[in-house]
């Protein structure tokens, strides 16, 4: 059957039918589809874990019981799963194990630009990048057979731009693999340091078994053009190097990064006058082309920063670029920012007024940064803001104490924040954390989480009672605000600040955006009693605007959350019509 899939449920649909049996994954853009589409398949199963790491633990488990499984995650989620994946590069699999990496050049979503392709390398692991979703789902498919094959777990790497762009597929059945017995052997699966220096030596055997495979491998081919100039390719690059210069060059489309035909390359540069090595980011297969001899042009002339184009390929080649219609006045520039009734906004404008110093954490509520609330002051990593303000605090004045907070959302705290909750209690700084608990894993669509009590299908789950659990770390200071109310915000900070010891505060409401939430009616503005204060603007709610110097509320946008009612000192907000 043909069918038009994005990237992401291409990976899926390959997965599925390779014979996987269970994924685990951690939603983060743009890898959370490939996951959600698995879901979709009642013949698996398939979770929602709380990180990267477990994820990547609980497919191991399924390769070990001798079930093909996958794990999903973006790039920094790779960071978190490292741990785990460089020693499975020593123990292997039994039933096969992909794990798929979704890069975001550009930093559409993300705080970091990082290439996967140096973990393929690092952990001496195979890794395919499709450019297509035809090649993503066959990739997909073949890499569970693959991960078999070479006794391996194997990357599957997108990227924003292959995940979510959209090509025909042509998919098949659904290969249903037996389960491999699990036999006891500590040899290969203990890794302590007498095993693990008998495995070194089988990982470099494998690496120049899969560089061999690597040459005629059906991941690389050659396709012959013009032989004035040759171009060693990947992934989206190749998409952008055949619309621009199509036959008129020749290309060897790298489909297996790691490890790298090196026989293919020296044969390829061997037929062709000038070289080329296109590829986005970091210069991965140019360093290992010069390393074989060669002198390609790379990153002299592409850019190793952001998204590559048509018109970047197109530049280096001296072509004339796209022509790209344009309005005729320049559109004013929109910076995400909280959705109208975003429970987050009221708990930031809180901080704000009191000038308070904000570790931030990674979440829709990192927008709290953007002005005019301007209330967050870092954001590092997942679950850095719980440990970043331990060591702020200790490192700090002692007035600092009582001006400085950690926030950080329900599903980041299930991820990575318990830990350092856990060394707060221990070690005993007064830090005050706010989780900013909205039921929901919010930047990311809606995916369920350990505190939602719901699983991956939306049947009920296992829930994680917040206050209970920071109490049984340590926490004796536990109490639950409503963001909405902004004296009992204002109450329970200046309260938790004076607390010579560790305390949590838990901002709870649902996201605004769940379907079960009722909103009230909208708001609305008397505009004979507005002063144009414009106090109702430091909230930064995109429903509230300035309209001939006086406050107006967009009827479309205002869920009624009643935060600028509050804010207002002349009572010209109040009650609309309903909606």
């Amino acid at each position: 059957m043909k069918k038009l899939m994005i990237g992401n449920e291409a990976v899926a649909r390959g997965l599925y039918e390779g014979g996987i049996g269970l994924v685990s994954s951690y939603p983060g853009t743009p890898s959370t589809e490939i996951t959600e589409f698995l879901a979709k398949y009642d013949d698996l199963h398939s979770e929602w874990a709380p990180n990267e790491k477990v994820a990547m633990e609980v497919a191991f488990g399924s390769s070990l019981a001798g079930v093909p499984a996958a794990c999903a995650m973006k790039h920094v989620g790779l960071n978190v799963a490292a741990d785990p994946l460089f020693t499975l590069s020593y123990t292997g699999v039994n039933g096969g194990l992909v794990i798929c990496v979704a890069d975001d050049p550009a930093m559409h979503s993300s705080q970091n630009e990082q290439d996967s392709r140096h973990y393929a390398v690092a952990a001496k692991v195979p890794m395919l990048e499709p450019s297509d979703s035809a090649e993503a789902y066959a990739f997909s498919r073949a890499a569970v057979d693959l991960s078999e094959q070479f006794d391996t777990p194997v990357i599957i790497r997108m990227c924003t731009r292959v995940a979510h762009s959209q090509s025909i597929v042509e998919t098949g059945e659904r290969v249903e693999k037996a389960r491999k017995p699990y036999v006891k052997n500590g040899a290969k699966y203990i890794m302590m340091p007498g095993n693990a220096k008998r495995r070194h030596p089988v990982v470099e055997a494998r690496t120049s078994a899969l560089r061999e495979y690597a040459e005629t491998c059906p991941f690389n081919r050659i396709e012959w053009g013009g032989t004035d100039v040759g171009v060693i390719t990947s992934g989206t690059s190749y998409q952008y190097v055949k619309e621009v210069l199509g036959d008129t060059v020749s290309v060897l489309k790298i489909g297996m990064p790691n490890p790298l035909p090196d026989k293919m390359i020296l044969d390829f540069a061997s037929k062709v006058k000038k070289l080329y090595v296109i590829e986005e980011l970091d210069p991965v297969i140019e360093d290992h082309v010069r390393a074989l001899g060669l002198d390609p042009v790379g990153k002299s002339v592409f850019p190793i920063v952001g998204e590559f184009s048509q018109d970047t390929v197109a530049r280096a080649f001296g072509l004339p670029e796209k022509e790209i219609l344009k309005a005729d006045t320049e559109t004013p520039a929109r910076p995400p920012m909280m959705c109208p009734g975003c429970p987050h906004r009221g708990i930031y404008y809180t901080l704000a007024k009191r000038k308070i110093t904000v570790l931030g954490d990674i979440g829709c509520y990192t927008l709290g940064a953007q002005p005019p609330l301007s209330a967050v002051d870092s954001t590092l990593c997942m679950g850095a803001s719980v440990s970043g303000i331990h060591g702020f605090l200790l490192s700090s004045e002692d007035e600092a104490k009582k001006k400085t907070v950690a926030v950080i959302g329900d599903s980041t705290f299930m991820h990575s924040g318990i830990t350092g909750l856990v060394n707060i209690a221990y070690n005993g700084s007064p830090s005050t954390v706010i989780i900013l608990d909205n039921s929901i894993t919010g930047m990311t669509g809606h995916q369920q989480n350990p505190t939602t009590g719901y699983n991956i299908k939306g049947d009920p789950a296992g829930k994680v009672d917040l206050e209970s659990l920071c109490r049984a770390i340590g926490i004796n200071r536990v109490r639950v605000v409503d963001p909405y109310d902004l004296k009992a915000c204002d109450a329970a900070l200046a309260e938790e600040l004076e607390a010579n010891e560790p305390s949590v505060i838990i901002s709870r409401r649902p996201c605004v955006l769940l379907k079960y939430v009722k909103t009230a009616p909208p708001l609305k503005v008397d505009a004979e009693k507005c002063r144009s204060c414009k106090r109702c603007m430091g909230l930064g709610c995109p429903a509230i605007s300035m309209k001939g110097n006086k406050a107006r509320i967009d009827t479309t946008l205002c869920v009624g959350c009643g935060v600028c009612e509050q804010l207002c000192a002349f009572g010209a907000i109040g009650k609309g019509e309903t909606k």
